[in-house]
């Protein structure tokens, strides 16, 4: 039986919801994620950095930044246990300068993605996917990479009906 599941980034703190630059109690991808979960039943993981980022929207931004600058790769707290019994993968990550955060590219570099299916969804603040559904395919070659969802991030709460129908 073919198993799902849903790993995701996000960040919570200061961040774009529906009146602009808010403080959120849980990021903006982490509220699909769970919209996701509602729908599917997919188990879910949340992939977490061991050094967190500022609560700070522009003080998390600078450090992000330099990250990406730096072609970083931020420790994770730790990653799915038996990620082998897992067909799909549904990613999601908010959309950085183009880019999924560095610590989703330390995930996908660090698990076997062979034969596994992958869905990719972002949140952004205009960016939509930008090229990461071809970083995903570069990075994990044996995958097989479906069409992403991009979500803006100040709508998210409204995407309920969008993911429904990017999942069928």
């Amino acid at each position: 039986m073919a198993k799902t599941l849903i790993a995701f980034y996000s960040r919570a703190g200061q961040n774009y919801g529906a009146s602009g630059i808010e403080n959120l109690a849980k990021g903006n991808t982490e509220v699909a994620a769970d919209m996701i979960q509602e729908i599917t039943g997919a188990d879910m993981f949340k992939i977490e950095t061991v050094q967190e980022y500022p609560e700070d929207y522009t003080k998390c931004t600078e450090v992000a930044k330099k990250e990406l600058q730096a072609n970083a790769r931020p420790e994770m707290k730790g990653l799915p246990g038996n990620f082998e019994d897992y067909d799909t993968i549904i990613l999601g990550y908010p959309n950085w300068w183009s880019h999924m955060p560095m610590v989703v590219y330390n995930f996908l570099e660090s698990l076997n993605f062979d034969g596994k299916t992958i869905l990719p969804f972002c949140t952004h603040g205009g960016g939509g996917l930008s090229g990461t559904e071809k970083e995903i395919k570069r990075i994990c070659p044996g995958a097989e990479v479906k069409g992403g969802l991009a979500i803006n991030g100040a709508g998210v709460h409204g995407a309920k009906k969008s993911i429904e129908n990017w999942l069928k």
